[in-house]
C-alpha cells in the first residue's frame, strides 16, 4: 500500500468565495494546509487528507472517476455535470440560486414570456430541463463568462444564472423573476471508495457534524432565583432540558442551555422579565451531539 492509499484526497475550488468557506471548514475541522504555496496537491499537516484545487466545473468529474475521492462543490455545478457521485451531505454555506433574469424594461407575465426567446446561460442542462418541464420552448445560448451582459449587447432575450445578493443584476438593468434551483456547497464522493478510507471519511463526516451543530448557535448561562427557575425554564427552546444547578448563595441556580442567534434577543428579554439576571451569552465552537 502506497502514500496514496493511506490518504483521502478532497477536490475544493482554487479560489472565489466557495474556496474561502471551505478551507474556512476545513479549519473549524481541525485540518491544516498551508495555503501559502498554492500548489495544485497540498497535503494536510495533522490529517491524512490532501487538498487538490480545481476549477469548480472540474471537480464533479474527478470525484466521479476518482482522481480525488471526495469534493466540495456547488450543487449548481454537481447538478449541471450529472456525473455519477454520491452526495454526502449539504454543508450549509457559499448559499445562491439559478435564476431566470429579464431587463428591467420588461413586463414579465409568467412563464409563458420565455417562449420564443433566447436566453443566456453557463448552466444549459438544468436549464434545459427546466424548460422541457415546464412546457416552454426557447433557444438556450450557452456563454462561459458575463451572462449578465447578455441582453445589454443583444446576445439574448434573458439571462439564466447564478444570483447571491442580487447587485449584478441590477448594474446591468436585469431583474430576477423565476427563482429555479436553490444551490449550497455539498460535499460529494467517489461511488467506489475502498473500505480501508471508509474509517477516514467517517471521521471527516463526524468532525464537520461537529462544527456545523455549533453555527448559529449561542452558549447561554444564567443565575435564576428558585422562585422564578419554573417560569425561565418555561421558555426556554430545545428538545432538551437546560442544565440547572444550585448557586453557593442560597435560594439562587446558575442555568445553561443552547439558544439559536435568530431567536436569542427575543428570548432573552422574556428571561429579564421572568427573573434571570446575570446572563452571558457565548460563542460555541463545536457541538459534539
Amino acid at each position: 500500500m502506497d502514500n496514496r492509499d493511506r490518504l483521502l484526497r478532497i477536490a475544493v475550488q482554487s479560489k472565489g468565495r466557495l474556496h474561502e468557506d471551505t478551507m474556512s471548514l476545513l479549519r473549524e475541522t481541525g485540518i491544516r494546509v498551508d495555503e501559502g504555496k498554492r500548489t495544485l496537491l497540498e497535503k494536510a499537516r495533522n490529517f491524512p487528507v490532501e487538498v487538490l484545487y480545481l476549477r469548480d466545473d472540474d471537480i464533479p468529474q474527478c470525484v466521479a472517476n476518482g482522481v480525488a475521492d471526495l469534493g466540495i462543490v456547488g450543487s449548481n455545478e454537481f447538478e449541471e455535470r450529472g456525473e455519477e457521485a454520491s452526495v454526502l451531505r449539504p454543508l450549509g454555506f457559499s448559499k445562491c440560486r439559478l435564476s431566470l433574469a429579464i431587463p428591467r424594461s420588461e413586463d414579465y407575465t409568467g412563464l409563458a414570456w420565455f417562449n420564443g426567446r433566447k436566453i443566456a446561460t453557463s448552466y444549459p442542462a438544468i436549464l434545459r430541463r427546466f424548460l422541457s418541464e415546464s412546457g416552454i420552448r426557447a433557444e438556450v445560448h450557452v456563454i462561459t463568462g458575463s451572462v449578465e451582459v447578455s441582453p445589454g449587447i443583444g446576445l439574448s432575450d434573458a439571462i439564466f444564472d447564478i444570483v447571491s445578493s442580487g447587485s449584478t443584476l441590477v448594474t446591468n438593468n436585469l431583474r430576477e423573476v423565476e427563482a429555479v434551483m436553490e444551490c449550497e456547497a455539498i460535499l460529494i464522493a467517489n461511488k467506489h471508495i475502498g473500505q480501508d478510507k471508509r474509517a477516514l471519511i467517517d471521521e471527516l463526516l463526524f468532525r464537520i457534524e461537529a462544527v456545523m451543530n455549533a453555527q448559529d448557535k449561542k452558549y447561554v448561562l444564567m443565575n435564576v432565583p428558585s422562585e422564578s427557575l419554573d417560569a425561565v425554564v418555561s421558555v426556554l427552546p430545545g428538545a432538551k432540558s437546560p442544565t440547572v444547578m444550585p448557586l453557593a448563595t442560597k435560594g439562587w441556580n446558575s442555568v445553561h442551555t443552547v439558544i439559536e442567534e435568530k431567536s436569542l434577543w427575543g428570548i432573552i428579554g422574556k428571561l429579564k422579565e421572568r427573573g434571570a439576571q446575570g446572563i452571558l451569552v457565548v460563542p460555541i465552537e463545536k457541538m459534539i451531539l
